[in-house]
């Protein structure tokens, strides 16, 4: 049997206007490195692979949560870049994913 596996989907991370060079960025709290993990396209972050964010949740699986009967373990990707502003550290977390075309 032959199984056709889906081309591998990347994600795109728009940085915030005030954040120039240079800037540490990190997923789900684990610093990346540019050239390996993403790369820059303009004011764009590019990671090969799919990040993904878990969404809202629905009625009846907050409740579910909240009766103790299930959890939620689902992929909850967060993207963070540290910089400084006026010589500042800053941190503009759990930035918007948005998946490559």
């Amino acid at each position: 049997m032959k199984v056709s596996e889906s081309p591998p989907r990347g994600t795109r991370v728009r940085l915030p206007a005030d954040v120039v060079r240079p800037f540490d960025v990190f997923v789900n709290g684990i610093e990346q490195h540019e050239g390996v993990d993403y790369h820059i396209d303009g004011r764009t972050l590019v990671f090969e692979r799919e990040l993904r964010t878990e969404g809202k949740l629905g009625f009846w699986r907050w409740l579910s949560l909240w009766v103790g009967i299930a959890g939620t373990y689902r992929q909850n990707d967060s993207v963070d870049v540290a910089y400084k502003r006026a010589g500042k550290p800053v941190v503009a977390t759990k930035l918007p994913l948005e998946p490559l075309a």
